[in-house]
């Protein structure tokens, strides 16, 4: 007896419908009569929405489902279809190629928008808009470069940073930033302090009550030994 096996068999152009569907498109090729091939092809679109049935009240599922059967017939088939008739070239256009930014970040803990911001400033240096601006990017500068670097940054850094990501149009002193520095706070914030204290105390108690119960249990070893 020959087997008939999947690999021997021609590629399916949608997997998802079977090899039983297809054996159905393509009985529909050999249908001489465009009446009867379109009648047919009707019938063969209903079994293909049997499939999902849970989709046969969307508003494209019919749409889809005559596209595929086109597919299916690799573009073959002739019959009085409710819907434009897909061509091939249609289904396989190459998509556009989406351009991606090549901007280099100069420091890329303080984030893209820190130098573009510092940038758009340097045409504008010099005045007072600028320096009260400059004073909120240094302490954002600051804020992220703690969180980058877990330690205390120098205002030296952060005023070279600056003058880097400016161009040189922008220069900063050190007195002009230097009222920030109090605005720092614990590496550990509060509620895990918190949190580590409770801790603490939990495990003392737990250890309590294990040496109570050691001693209990002594206790009463002992007592029975006398008996």
């Amino acid at each position: 007896m020959k087997k008939n096996y999947n690999y021997t068999r021609r590629k399916l152009f949608l997997p998802e419908y079977g090899r039983h569907i297809h054996e159905m498109v393509d009985s529909l090729l050999a249908i001489d009569d465009r009446a009867e091939r379109t009648r047919q092809a009707k019938a063969v679109i209903a079994v293909m929405g049997n499939l999902n049935p849970l989709l046969r009240d969307t508003a494209d599922f019919t749409h889809k489902l005559w596209d595929h059967l086109f597919i299916m017939s690799d573009f073959k088939l002739d019959v009085d279809s409710p819907y434009p008739q897909p061509s091939r070239q249609e289904l396989t256009i190459t998509p556009r190629k989406m351009k991606y930014s090549q901007s280099r970040i100069t420091f890329k803990h303080y984030g893209k928008y820190t130098q573009q911001f510092i940038r758009s400033l340097a045409h504008d240096s010099g005045t007072s808009r600028v320096d009260g601006e400059m004073v909120n990017i240094a302490r954002y500068m600051r804020t992220k470069s703690y969180e980058y670097n877990n330690e205390h940054p120098n205002n030296e850094v952060i005023i070279k940073d600056i003058r880097i990501m400016a161009g040189g149009a922008i220069a900063l002193d050190e007195a002009s930033i230097g009222s920030i520095r109090s605005e720092y706070r614990s590496v550990i914030p509060q509620r895990m302090m918190r949190n580590s204290q409770r801790n603490g105390k939990n495990q003392g108690q737990k250890n309590g009550r294990m040496r109570q119960q050691k001693n209990n249990n002594k206790n009463q070893t002992r007592h029975n030994s006398y008996k």
